[in-house]
């Protein structure tokens, strides 16, 4: 579709609105920014999109006569498909696209897009790290935070696109067509949204849906779902395995990632090589090789580039290595369900820093997967005696009590012996004596710095 001269609804007013509406009016279009919720404020939505002259926004309710007037309506990820707005466009005849279809549709270059329920946006930023690292001109946008929309428009002929892409952005995909996509798994998730597993999974597959048999789809042969997907589907399937050697694929074989070929075994990276920990990382890391091997990365261009690769902010981040004791942030440990994890990685005896705003959570299962590894547990925050008198009954570690993150780092630091790890996994919310996660983390790191 020509979008010059053409009449187009940008459904959402959040970032990705704004980011479509934006892109719009710069290939000529005419967009209309319309919000389901009435309070919002107009006057505010239309300063955010500068270089747009007379932009119409509406708020709550949608005139008909506007709706009779649209050529193509774009939504927002956050919109669902199955609301009567959004029913009587389809009715009516009128083009549904969702934003990553308009930024696929303006952009330029090849694409590299990754789904999958966890995971998403750490292999995204290391394979935007592999590629930027190899090319000139790569776009790292999505799910990951930054509107594809936002940067199509700079997009050329050579470049690559690395797209996370979350189920919300694949229900409203037509020609959206990358030349390596990746599942990384599926769980139970968005069931709000999907209302079924069946329907969740069906979306999540249309990644492939307009691939051709020369493209490529990386899937976890340890997913029953995706391993029985991968033996029907267009693209070249490539599996990864943390669990199991494979006659074809990329795999974990003890501390030793390989990638199989049709003619070759690679022997690509030693675990203990990346600053990356958790055998939940060591797929992530597999997944964005093998995208980065069958998109035309050379290995030692790979290996040299996730070797170099730290953590996503505040997910297991190495922070710095001080007197042979290694620091670690994991302030996006917010419940102990996802500071297990943290624990898990860890490879080296560890002084563990917890506790926070008491979400009312019970913290036995968290203390339970110490198995032995934690040497101390420094606890600050709403949530330390509760969890002081947990560890105590269970017998797991010796607790320290501290007032604040400062004390507990120079704590740590104290009792640190050299080959030890420092971790920052707290199983509680920041609120109370941070904003949020992002703030407890880098107040952390300043104070492991400042040691």
């Amino acid at each position: 579709m020509n979008l010059q001269g053409k009449k187009v609804l940008v459904f959402g007013s959040g970032k990705s609105g704004i980011g479509a509406a934006e892109l719009l009016a710069k290939v000529g279009a005419q967009p209309v920014i319309y919000d389901g919720n009435k309070d919002v404020d107009k006057e505010t939505v239309i300063k955010k999109v500068p270089d747009c002259n007379n932009i119409e926004v509406y708020a709550g309710e949608l005139p008909e006569e506007v709706q009779k007037r649209l050529d193509l309506a774009v939504l927002s990820p956050g919109v669902p498909t199955d609301i009567p707005l959004v029913k009587s466009f389809y009715e009516q005849g009128l083009p549904v696209w969702g934003e990553v279809e308009l930024a696929y549709r303006t952009g330029k270059g090849r694409v590299l897009a990754i789904t999958g329920t966890n995971g998403k946006t750490t292999t995204t930023a290391l394979l935007g790290k592999i590629m930027s690292d190899a090319e000139d001109s790569v776009f790292v946008v999505g799910n990951i935070g930054t509107p594809y929309t936002s940067k199509a428009l700079e997009m050329k002929d050579s470049s690559t696109t690395v797209a996370e892409i979350s189920s919300f952005q694949l229900e409203t995909i037509e020609e959206f067509a990358p030349k390596v996509s990746a599942i990384l798994n599926i769980t139970e998730d968005h069931l709000n949204r999907h209302h079924t597993m069946e329907e969740y999974i069906r979306v999540k597959e249309l990644i492939v849906k307009n691939q051709t048999a020369e493209d490529y789809c990386i899937l976890n042969y340890e997913d029953e779902v995706l391993r029985e997907f991968g033996r029907h589907i267009v693209p070249k399937t490539v599996y990864f395995s943390s669990v199991r050697k494979l006659d074809e694929g990329i795999y974990l074989d003890g501390d030793l990632i390989v990638l199989k070929t049709a003619d070759e075994e690679i022997p690509l990276v030693h675990t203990g090589e990346l600053k990356l920990l958790g055998q939940h990382n060591f797929e992530n890391v597999m997944a964005a090789s093998a995208m980065a091997y069958y998109a035309g990365v050379s290995v030692e261009n790979i290996r040299k580039s996730i070797c170099a690769f730290t953590a996503v902010e505040h997910r297991i981040e190495y922070v710095m290595e001080k007197n042979g004791v290694a620091y670690y942030n994991d302030s996006k440990g917010t419940n102990p369900d996802a500071a297990i994890k943290g624990i898990q990685a860890m490879n080296r005896p560890t002084i563990l820093i917890g506790g926070g705003y008491d979400k009312g959570s019970s913290y036995d299962e968290w203390l339970n997967s110490f198995d032995g590894k934690v040497r101390y547990l420094v606890l600050i925050g709403q949530t330390r005696d509760k969890i002081k008198e947990a560890a105590e009954r269970l017998g797991v570690c010796p607790c320290i009590l501290c007032e604040n993150l400062e004390e507990a780092v120079k704590i740590c630091a104290e009792k640190a012996n050299p080959g030890d790890a420092v971790l920052l996994s707290p199983a509680c919310a920041s609120w109370g004596q941070f904003d949020n996660y992002e703030q407890r983390g880098d107040m952390f790191k300043e104070y492991v710095r400042a040691l």
